[in-house]
């Protein structure tokens, strides 16, 4: 089809200014092309952004990982095969819990709690009826540390019926008598922290069973007792070891009894050695 020629060709009205004007609907089509292109940078800025904030974490284990070398030991821990268990084997983990627990909670209680002669056994009162969950987290500790003690005896008993004490982890099985001793201690400081009767009078005669061992008992219970009898003193000295001296040497060896255990392995229980025993003996003949 021939075009018309320039002078009979329909023309856009002219604006005052001289340029053209402009067809109906291109402003609407140009507003929402704009539109739809910061829609899209903004879906690019979005994106970019997420990006960066995944990138953080790995930025910083990469950095931490080239000061500290942890990469190996942490791909050899987290990657290694976990051997064949059974509800035995959960007593060690129970026992860990236990122990955080009683560090956590602990950690509140030291809050409100003054280790005075005078203000304990008022401040034990406020915590359990004053403060907010108090009485809660007052017998979560109370309780958690009974439930401790016997998991830490469950937890030796399966390792010494299973004879998890032998070569080669003879060591892993003292520090775990070194922890069982360490937790009986804890019991016995925190015990008379509450500081009313009960709990005065029973610490009396634990201290005085002490005194009375061989060699070091006198020397032992003067150390507790913060001198020859019960003062002033006693209460913080037992709060002292009850926070900062029990609770760090038991985080000590707690990690020195993990890495041993992720190191040597765990033992078979006795029906499976007897088992393996028996299929051994039927090879032979």
């Amino acid at each position: 089809m021939k075009l018309l020629p320039g002078p009979l060709r329909r023309r856009r009205p002219a604006e005052p200014d001289g340029r053209p004007a402009a067809v109906p609907g291109d402003g609407d089509l140009r507003r929402g092309h704009d539109a739809l292109v910061r829609e899209r940078e903004k879906e690019a800025e979005r994106q970019r952004r997420r990006e960066a904030a995944l990138e953080v974490p790995i930025s910083v284990a990469g950095w931490l990982d080239e000061r500290t070398g942890l990469g190996p030991f942490m791909r050899g821990l987290l990657y290694r095969k976990v051997p064949p268990s059974n509800w035995f084997y959960t007593l060690g983990s129970a026992t860990l819990f236990a122990f955080l627990s009683q560090a956590v909670t602990g950690v509140f209680l030291a809050m409100y709690y003054r280790p005075s002669a005078t203000e304990a056994y008022t401040s034990v009162q406020h915590i359990t009826n004053d403060v907010f969950l108090g009485q809660l987290v007052r017998g979560m500790h109370k309780w958690g540390a009974t439930v401790m003690m016997i998991l830490i005896f469950l937890h030796l008993g399966r390792t010494f019926f299973f004879g998890a004490y032998k070569y080669p982890r003879e060591l892993n099985w003292i520090i775990g008598v070194v922890l069982l001793v360490l937790t009986m201690v804890m019991g016995l400081t925190g015990y008379l922290l509450p500081f009313d009767q009960r709990s005065f009078w029973a610490t009396v005669v634990a201290v005085n069973l002490n005194s009375s061992g061989p060699i070091i008992g006198p020397y032992l219970a003067d150390f507790l007792r913060g001198g020859a009898e019960f003062g002033a003193t006693t209460i913080s000295r037992f709060y002292a070891i009850h926070m900062l001296l029990v609770p760090g040497l038991m985080a000590a060896l707690i990690g020195a009894h993990l890495y041993l255990v992720v190191k040597l392995g765990v033992t078979a229980p006795p029906w499976m050695k007897a088992e393996k025993a028996r299929e051994l003996a039927k090879e032979e003949i």
